[in-house]
């Protein structure tokens, strides 16, 4: 399941007038014997919301006091994530408004009277926020809302907000619906609160959330992930130049490609993205090519085995990724590893909806075409992850049975997407897949029946970093720039960016104006550096002739400006 949580509001939500109809309970009492975790919040004081709704029990865990006050039903136990107002400022504003409701961390008034409370805030030097919902003015330390008790709540229960579907009506519920994965407004909601829902129901208040119940449990939301683009992976660009991109939930990929591909650029890439959107992954690596990935826990290596428990434990924390290096495993015990660390993997994913991705580099080595595929405990609706291979051919026929996307790389690109097609028996015209140039892919997903599609792949971060660092301070060995002057009267080796302009301060005019007359510099820049923008701009200052006296300083300063700095 994508959803394995549902955090809803109270008031104006499950409540109609404050109170939340048998058929409502009826409806929360469905989805939890579905074995998904029912959070409860809102910006009532948790001893009010005791009386009002006696039922609050059903709950996994109340948020309460508009994401101040973390509360346990089963246990009895609270947590405060802010302390209260000083008693000064209390008693000032019992003199200034009424009503004033005072929590164990939140006060609460109403409008007109949120002028009155910023001017008291201002006037006693205090940090705290006003929240506004639908005229109640809630004031809190600053940095507390329901995203927040949302977020330390699923702490405790080591679920992630990938895993949320979140509910609500009013402003104070904005920060709760847009850290969730799906954020859902009942028809009741502000027009706001709508504009910014992925999915309104078609009922109001707690028949609103029996909508979103029965869609919950009859396909978990699929319907709605159209909606959901702003957690789509971006894996390059269309030639057309639109970018190309997939679902976070739901594919299941293999990406091929011979010795120097690109296919590991294009992993690497791919796992940037999962860390920009906290996308939680488990990365087996048999040859320790992404032990440098920054942000990510490595487990495992040249001497070490890594052990299931270990990563296990580590995957706990759903904010965190695990690369699981198994160099020190002899190749004929790697299918063994792999097939228990799968079994775990899938099972934690089923208590706990991550990690959302699993991906094994070099995966002819841990799923051999010759292995029975009836060895593999590959669950019926496993998802979300990705095998990188050298082919098709050397791949289990278990894993290839589940595919739906296949992104080919390199010289047998063609070759492999044919392979594939053969192998599931999915027509596909001759003419459909051409020779690739260097930094392309073809991406054929497999279940919408459309013909493969031409991409221009991605560039990771990392691996900009790492060349704009060896280009700035490395060794370019035969990339070099050298200046030599005319008549080859010189023989200067630039084997940096660093080395270049220190060089470019210290040359004759003669030597300087040669190589800027014949372009050296730009076609340096754009053919060794690789940095075509940078390229452009020295050509501009290399094809003006009007202030060419200060095109050595102009082009030295654009370096520095850019990598030497």
């Amino acid at each position: 399941m994508r959803y394995l949580c549902l955090a809803a509001d109270y008031d104006g939500t499950l409540a109609t007038h404050g109170k939340v109809e048998q058929e409502v309970i009826d409806a929360l009492y469905r989805l939890k014997a579905s074995t998904r975790q029912l959070i409860l919040v809102t910006g009532r004081v948790l001893d009010e919301l005791k009386v009002v709704f006696p039922g609050y029990e059903i709950f996994d865990r109340i948020v309460a006091e508009n994401g101040a006050l973390l509360y346990n039903p089963a246990t009895k136990e609270e947590r405060l994530l802010g302390e209260r107002p000083p008693e000064s400022f209390i008693s000032q504003l019992h003199h200034q408004v009424k009503p004033l409701s005072v929590g164990k961390v939140i006060l609460a008034t109403w409008e007109p009277y949120q002028n009155t409370v910023l001017e008291a805030i201002k006037k006693e030097g205090l940090e705290l926020q006003v929240i506004f919902n639908k005229g109640a003015v809630m004031i809190l330390p600053a940095g507390i809302n329901k995203a927040k008790g949302l977020k330390e709540t699923l702490k405790e229960l080591n679920m992630s907000l990938h895993n949320v579907v979140a509910v609500g009506d009013a402003e104070n519920d904005n920060a709760m619906l847009q850290a969730a994965e799906c954020a859902v407004a009942v028809s009741n909601a502000l027009p706001a609160v709508q504009h910014h829902a992925d999915w309104v129901t078609d009922q109001p208040h707690g028949k609103g959330v029996i909508q979103l119940i029965d869609r919950l449990l009859e396909n978990d939301l699929q319907d709605v992930d159209c909606r959901l683009t702003r957690h789509y992976l971006d894996l390059g660009q269309r030639i057309t130049g639109e970018n190309f991109s997939v679902c976070p939930y739901g594919p299941n990929i293999l990406l091929s490609g011979t010795t120097k591909s690109g296919k590991s650029t294009m992993t690497t890439f791919l796992l940037e993205k999962l860390l920009e959107k906290n996308y939680q992954f488990c990365l087996i690596d048999p040859e320790g090519d992404y032990l440098e990935l920054p942000g990510v826990v490595r487990i495992g290596d040249n001497e070490h085995a890594p052990a299931v428990e270990e990563v296990l434990s580590i995957l706990n924390n759903p904010m965190q990724s695990v690369i699981v290096c198994i160099l020190a495993i002899p190749l004929d015990d790697r299918p063994r590893f792999f097939n228990s660390l799968l079994t775990a993997l899938s099972q934690m994913r089923k208590e706990t909806g991550h990690p959302h991705w699993i991906i094994a580099d070099e995966a002819h080595h841990m799923l051999p075409a010759p292995a029975a595929p009836s060895y593999y405990a590959i669950p019926d609706d496993f998802k979300n992850f990705a095998f990188v291979s050298i082919s098709t051919e050397g791949m289990n026929e278990a894993v290839l049975n589940k595919i739906t996307l296949i992104i080919s790389m390199g010289d047998d690109a063609a070759k492999a997407i044919g392979e594939f097609s053969q192998f599931r028996k999915i027509h596909l015209d001759q003419n459909a897949v051409t020779p690739l140039k260097k930094g392309q892919a073809w991406v054929w997903d497999v279940a919408d029946g459309n013909e493969p599609v031409l991409i221009k792949t991605g560039i990771p971060v990392h691996l900009q970093q790492r060349h704009k660092k060896k280009y700035a301070t490395g060794d370019m060995d035969y990339n070099s720039f050298y200046f030599r002057g005319p008549e080859n009267k010189l023989n200067l080796k630039a084997y940096n960016l660093v080395v270049f302009t220190q060089m470019a301060a210290g040359i004759d005019e003669e030597t300087w104006y040669y190589h800027l007359i014949r372009k050296d510099y730009s076609n340096w820049l754009r053919h060794s550096v690789h940095d075509e923008e940078l390229a452009s701009l020295v050509d501009k200052i290399e094809n003006d002739g009007q202030h060419i006296a200060g095109s050595r300083q102009a082009i030295v300063d654009l370096i520095n400006d850019r990598y030497t700095a």
